[in-house]
This record gives structure tokens, C-alpha cells and sequence, in this order.
């Protein structure tokens, strides 16, 4: 069968295109000459390229036979060299090249070498994440442990919150985004010295938050929150809320502000340099993504009012579609399996 009558078998593309052209012009009855004109080649090419199809059919023909050069690093180097890169997590190509060097003995020459090693031994550059340096698991998986537990047993007038605090700057964060390669990306920035605070708590059953604009966070604000709280959801017995261990979060005014008999919120708290056991730091996360991202307002009075109508209206309207990015399906996080120069340092201080 010839390559002319296979054309329609082939379903994967042929490594160089003219290939495939000179196969089919040959079969269609030009000679050697005539398709060297036609594209522009030797006669030589087209002899061979007919010889390889004879040979190893489509897959000979697709092969276009160039091979990478053996790495320089033997197996025990390239560990070394992976242990290496995984404790400091190097920025740049530079330090890993003058390190090789400087421990191996081998000089890659330029940039291309070094990105080329990394991408052998599976590398690639990438913003880290930001991590406690006291992971505890067992703490962890005990309030994890305490949480589920409360969730499933509920009563009907039982409710569960999670509050917190943000204080947004006026300010935008540039993000990555789609823009046209010829034109320059920049986007309008504010002054970015107003801020503002706010102390809320959403439902993550209902979505509906209670959002307080408070001047400053401390027991005022937190007893502010709390009222509100209740007057959200008066027919509730008891209402859970989950918060962190900020100091204003056990002051004596909120202590005493619980005392009374008939006070119907009980306070629970996270463990600390655990914020995402929190499932509100991410709907502050939702909140600068779809307010502060690449877009600047005007005023301050503008951003803020789009903050707290976002906060406080499109959550609970939206609910059913970013629930999901406001869970508390917690994880576990353990040190050992994150890669991080920072726990290195730490752990062996």
C-alpha cells in the first residue's frame, strides 16, 4: 500500500510536514526532481524520505531523530542535587549552575543547561505557599476531630458560625490575567492608605453574614458582633461560633458579656497559627479576588461600599455557587510533606 492510499490512516501529525508532502507528490507520479523543485529541495531528501517509509512505514517517517544529550550528573548526583533544591528551593538557574559547580565540579555554560536539568528531574518554577512554622498534626486532627462532631450533632435550633476579621487596604492587586501581547499591561493604582475593617461571620448552612464596618477591632467590636449575631437568628437556642485567638477575642468586656444567663452564643476557638481551619479566610479570598484583583475604585467610599454589599448582600444571593469555595472540609497539613526552606531552618535550629 502506498503512502498516498494510507494518508487517511494516519491520525497522529508526521513530525515534519514536508515529509508527508514529498510522499504523497511521489506517489502521485513526480519524479524526484520535480518534487525537489516543487518544495524547494535536494533530490537527496526525497530519495530518503522514501527509503525511511519503506523502512519503518508511518512511524519511521514521524520519528524526526534528534535525541537529547545524556545528563552530565550521575544517578547519586542527581539526588544529591534534588535534596539540595528541595531544602533552600533556590530562585534562580544562577545558584543552582555556580552550586554544581562549586560541589561537582561541572560548569554548565548559559541558562539552558541548568532549566534543562531541572526539567529532567522533574522541576518546575512555581510561587510557593505560605505555611505555619509550628504545624502540629495531632492538634489539628483533634479540632477537626471536635468540630465534625459538633456539626453532626446539631439540634434544630442550633446554628454554627465562623467569625473573624478582615481590614482590606484601598489598594489593587495586580493578578495575572488575559491582555493583548502587543499592548502594555498596567492597571490604575490608589494612594492604598485608608483601610478598612471589618469584623463578621457567616453561616456556611444558610450564607447569610453578619458584616460589621467597625473604626477598630478590639471587645468593642467583637460585643458589636455578637449582638448581631443574635438578633440575626433569634430563634435559635445556642449558636456556636468558631473563632480565632486574637486578644480581643478574650478580653474581660466579652467574658462579661457572656455571663448573663440567657446569653444564647457560645464561643469556640481555633487553634493558633491554624487559619485554615477557618473557612471565612477563604471568603476574604473570594472577596479580593472578585473586588481587588486588577480593579481600582475610585474612592475609598466606593471600595467600601463594594466590599461590605459583596460581603453582605451577593454572598447569601450567591451562596449556592461559592459555597463550595467556602467549605469546612479541613485538611490536615504536615510538614513533612511540604518542601519548605523556612520549616528546614526551624526544624533544625
Amino acid at each position: 500500500m502506498g503512502f498516498a492510499e494510507r494518508r487517511g490512516m494516519v491520525w497522529r501529525p508526521i513530525g515534519c510536514p514536508r515529509r508527508a508532502n514529498a510522499l504523497v507528490l511521489l506517489d502521485d507520479g513526480m519524479s524526484y526532481a520535480a518534487v525537489a523543485r516543487v518544495l524547494l529541495l535536494d533530490d537527496d531528501p526525497a530519495r530518503a524520505w522514501r527509503l525511511l517509509y519503506e523502512k519503518d512505514g508511518i512511524d519511521g517517517l514521524a520519528s524526526l531523530g534528534y535525541e537529547g544529550s545524556a545528563c552530565r550528573l550521575d544517578g547519586e548526583q542527581q539526588a544529591r542535587l534534588i535534596t539540595w533544591i528541595t531544602a533552600p528551593l533556590p530562585r534562580s538557574t544562577r545558584a543552582m549552575g555556580a552550586r554544581i559547580a562549586a560541589e561537582l565540579g561541572i560548569d554548565y555554560q548559559g541558562r539552558s543547561g541548568p532549566v534543562a536539568l531541572l526539567h529532567r528531574l522533574g522541576m518546575e518554577r512555581r510561587k510557593p505557599g505560605a505555611i505555619s512554622h509550628q504545624l502540629a498534626p495531632e492538634k489539628q486532627a483533634a479540632f477537626i476531630k471536635a468540630y465534625d462532631n459538633r456539626r453532626n450533632r446539631l439540634e434544630a435550633d442550633e446554628a454554627v458560625l465562623l467569625g473573624n476579621t478582615v481590614s482590606p487596604t484601598h489598594t489593587v492587586r495586580p493578578v495575572g490575567c488575559w491582555a493583548p501581547k502587543d499592548v502594555p499591561g498596567a492597571v490604575e493604582q490608589s494612594s492604598g492608605r485608608d483601610r478598612l475593617n471589618i469584623h463578621g461571620a457567616p453561616d456556611l448552612e444558610t450564607g447569610r453574614t453578619v458584616m460589621k464596618d467597625v473604626l477598630t477591632v478590639d471587645a468593642a467590636s467583637t460585643i458589636l458582633l455578637l449582638t448581631a449575631i443574635e438578633a440575626m437568628s433569634p430563634g435559635k437556642r445556642l449558636i456556636h461560633l468558631f473563632l480565632d485567638n486574637a486578644r480581643y477575642h478574650h478580653a474581660k468586656l466579652v467574658r462579661e458579656w457572656l455571663k448573663p444567663t440567657g446569653c444564647r452564643i457560645k464561643l469556640h476557638f481555633i487553634p493558633a497559627y491554624y487559619p485554615h481551619l477557618n473557612p471565612i479566610e477563604r471568603l476574604w479570598g473570594l472577596m479580593h479576588r472578585h473586588i481587588r484583583h486588577n480593579t481600582c475604585h475610585a474612592s475609598f467610599r466606593d471600595f467600601s461600599i463594594t466590599m461590605l454589599n459583596l460581603s453582605r448582600c451577593d454572598v447569601p444571593k450567591k451562596w449556592n455557587a461559592w459555597r463550595d469555595a467556602v467549605t469546612d472540609n479541613f485538611r490536615i497539613i504536615k510538614p513533612n510533606k511540604i518542601p519548605c526552606s523556612y520549616l528546614n531552618r526551624v526544624t533544625s535550629s
